[in-house]
């Protein structure tokens, strides 16, 4: 069985929450009915999008394991105009404080049509402006996006994961899931 899931912001990507301070997170308990089925990979609180659940063990390591190389799509808003050689630099990976990242796709993408609202919204600055690219790793490192974005000094305002390999988000709405 897969289950596609769109988890919200501020959403553990486990059914438990030991740590759980306050009813301000959530975890997959809290939208996801499904028995038997285990996330393949993280989605961490901060971010948003396609997470695969499944019940298949095989399928899970594919699907995390980078060694698969399974490539993996994300929606980035960004604070700052980012320059052309910073997109460069993130196609052919940064340096990061684990090692240097795998070449990457990146491009410079309109504000989805498609998106909804993220509650609580994002910081915005009068001065500042934002931008939003569009950025497909075949690796998972830990916060790696948020961290590539960083090391080329645009820090991540939002972060949506559209697609992991074949799966695509398409038009799922935010916090709920369908099963395959």
């Amino acid at each position: 069985m897969i289950v596609l899931f769109n988890k919200p912001f501020n959403v553990l990507s486990q059914f438990t929450d030991n740590k759980k301070i306050s009813m301000s997170r959530g975890n997959l308990s809290d939208y996801i009915d499904v028995p038997n089925v285990y996330p393949a990979g993280r989605l961490d609180k901060d971010s948003e999008g396609l997470l695969i659940l499944t019940d298949q063990g095989k399928l899970q390591q594919k699907i995390s394991d980078p060694k698969y190389k399974m490539t993996k799509t994300y929606w980035v808003q960004i604070e700052g105009n980012i320059a052309e050689d910073s997109l460069n630099n993130l196609r052919h990976g940064v340096r990061l404080k684990d090692g240097m990242t795998r070449k990457a796709i990146v491009k410079r993408i309109k504000q989805p049509h498609n998106l909804w609202l993220r509650k609580p919204p994002i910081r915005e600055r009068k001065n500042i402006p934002d931008e939003w690219i569009e950025i497909i790793i075949s690796e998972g490192k830990n916060r790696q996006i948020r961290r590539m974005t960083a090391a080329v000094g645009h820090p991540t305002l939002r972060l949506i994961r559209t697609r992991i390999g074949d799966w695509h988000l398409n038009d799922l709405r935010n916090g709920t899931y369908k099963i395959l």
